[in-house]
């Protein structure tokens, strides 16, 4: 993998709480200079992105039910809904983890479902958190059949926030799963170009990063 490749998979992520404007238009202009695949930012900021963006190949994608997925579901749809008029291109929801733990595995479908149709009514990307540092690897291996069977954009590892974020181990897990139906954002704790590279070999072909800039000087 090459600097342009690796450029062209990587969702620039700003999701801090105290992201502040100036922060934000550092992470703007780096991917607009870079030409990455998108931005990753939250809601908030979605409608300011999509404006300094206008023109650019670089995506707008913000994140619903972040980071502890426990919102309802009519909420996540009309945050999706809201994001997508405000300019979003891509949207990462966190599932209902306490769902799947609990096996309510219809409501689980129906939320993913729900956001799914919401959003990709629009032509836009669904990308579904699982957030598998509180799973098991049935439950891991659970939450992507749904995914599969529901036909989301891609499966993404982690919100950030939770204990532990992306491993090679897990996306190999994912992969199996959902083979060519789905693709896999790796997230969290993405740090080094060995990072990256473990992790495509395992099956990701998006990551979230908030540290591009460093891993860029090792390419």
């Amino acid at each position: 993998m090459n600097r342009v490749e690796f450029l062209s998979m990587v969702d620039h992520t700003i999701l801090k709480a105290d992201a502040t404007k100036a922060s934000v238009d550092k992470v703007l202009k780096f991917a607009k200079e870079n030409h990455t695949a998108s931005v990753c930012i939250n809601p908030y900021y979605v409608k300011y992105a999509s404006d300094f963006l206008k023109d650019t190949d670089v995506k707008v994608c913000t994140v619903i039910g972040f980071p502890l997925g426990q919102n309802t579901t009519a909420v996540k749809v009309f945050e999706a809904k809201n994001a997508i008029e405000d300019g979003a291109d891509e949207i990462d929801m966190v599932i209902n983890v306490a769902a799947l733990k609990d096996r309510d595995y219809d409501f689980v479908k129906k939320e993913i479902k729900d956001i799914f149709v919401a959003v990709s009514w629009h032509n836009k990307l669904l990308k579904v958190i699982i957030e598998n540092a509180y799973l098991t690897d049935d439950e891991k291996r659970k939450v992507c059949e749904i995914c599969k069977e529901v036909g989301v954009d891609f499966v993404k590892t982690s919100t950030g926030f939770a204990p532990t974020g992306a491993t090679a181990s897990d996306v190999k897990i994912m992969k199996e799963v959902v083979g060519s139906k789905c693709k896999i954002k790796a997230a969290g704790g993405i740090k080094t170009k060995a990072d990256v590279e473990a992790l495509y070999a395992a099956g990701a072909r998006r990551f979230g990063v908030s540290r591009t800039e460093e891993i860029l000087k090792e390419y």
